[in-house]
């Protein structure tokens, strides 16, 4: 037996980065994704946002009504993007998640912080996020004393020094006792169904390239979209069985409120069962390998844990990443299961996000098909 040999070893070193090489896949995925984790944990994860998006409800047009109007927009937490007209208007505008903050300005606030008599403003949160209000509901603490700092002078000085001028009243909506659960718990929904169908699908069709038998099914006379649906629909009953499981551990073990929107819900769902479906056999037709089909699958579910809103705040990522993070399909299908789950929201407030899941039903199937290969060359 010979003993260790430096050039036998060398001559291994110099097969392997060869080899390495020659997979661009693996090649790219070893230098892109060091830096694409690098620049979301750098820049696009924030646990603390600002800049939120709220509408204001101003009762009574007022110097004090303004001044307050004018703390929020100055307010590092608040950015005053809507003024509603009624309050049924601006209960949609939450309901709908188009906002994150709802105020209130009563009629009779003027003559209230005059008289000394108690008054309030209304702060609605969306708290399906506990963790996109809390940092914004805490400085709301300091805003009475400061909205109205340069207002109360002369003979209302007084009514400046002691208790606060107004008090905040802050009503957290959905969410009122900030349960972390009622908010992961059905997002884990839209990760759940992501990491198993398409990486569970990509690996089947890519398994039976590798094994030869995808060469005797191309011999058929099948059309594409009839391959693709044969194989795709077994996988469509193993996404329903998962959601029913989560959906009912989900309420009987988290107790996650189920307030209605069924219909949207189940649109969502099977949209999103279908789209991701498709995007797995998408990605079958990219890869050479079962190794090949994994790493796509991962570049595929790494941001849609990240940018969607499932781990960290949506709103609070900077503009381009939440850019990024409507290209995912996952950031629409988690609006979708979260307002029908704890806001009970109907079609009306789901629509956007259900045509989103649909355009990515469309293109990705369209890809997959344009894909499709007749021959393993």
């Amino acid at each position: 037996m010979n003993g260790f040999s430096a050039s036998r070893v060398l001559a291994i070193l110099v097969k392997e980065f060869k080899q390495l090489t020659r997979d661009r896949l693996t090649y790219a995925m070893v230098l892109v994704l060091p830096v694409v984790q690098l620049m979301l944990f750098g820049y696009a994860i924030n646990t603390e946002p600002r800049h939120l998006a709220t509408a204001v409800l101003v009762q009574e047009d007022s110097r004090f009504a303004r001044s307050v109007g004018a703390a929020l927009k100055n307010s590092a937490f608040f950015d005053v993007v809507a003024q509603a007209r009624s309050p049924a208007e601006l209960d949609a505008m939450i309901r709908r998640g188009e906002v994150q903050f709802a105020v209130t300005i009563p009629g009779d606030f003027t003559r209230r912080v005059a008289r000394g008599d108690k008054a309030q403003i209304l702060v609605e949160a969306d708290a399906t996020d506990p963790a996109a209000t809390g940092g914004a509901v805490a400085a709301l603490a300091a805003l009475p004393a400061q909205a109205l700092a340069h207002d109360l002078k002369g003979a209302l000085s007084p009514l400046g020094q002691g208790q606060p001028p107004f008090d905040v009243v802050v009503h957290a909506r959905y969410n009122p006792e900030a349960v972390t659960a009622f908010n992961i718990v059905p997002g884990l929904l839209g990760v759940i169904l992501s990491m198993t169908l398409v990486m569970m699908t990509a690996l089947s069709v890519t398994r039976e390239t590798e094994r030869g038998t995808m060469e005797s099914l191309l011999a058929t006379p099948l059309e594409p979209i009839e391959v693709m649906v044969g194989k795709l629909t077994p996988y469509v009953m193993v996404g329903l069985v998962q959601t029913t499981i989560i959906l009912l551990l989900a309420r009987f073990l988290f107790g996650v409120p189920m307030a209605g929107g069924w219909i949207g819900l189940t649109l969502a769902i099977s949209l999103f069962i279908i789209g991701s479906l498709a995007l797995g056999f998408l990605i079958s037709t990219l890869a050479r390998s079962q190794l090949q089909a994994m790493q796509m699958s991962v570049f595929y579910i790494l941001p849609s844990i990240l940018l969607s809103g499932f781990m960290f705040p949506f709103r609070g990522m900077p503009a381009w990443a939440q850019a990024i993070g409507q290209l995912i399909p996952v950031t629409h299908f988690l609006r979708v299961v979260r307002g029908s789950l704890l806001k009970g929201q109907g079609l009306g407030d789901q629509w956007r996000e259900l045509l989103a899941l649909l355009a990515f039903v469309c293109v990705v199937t369209a890809l997959a098909m344009a894909r499709y290969r007749r021959t393993l060359d």
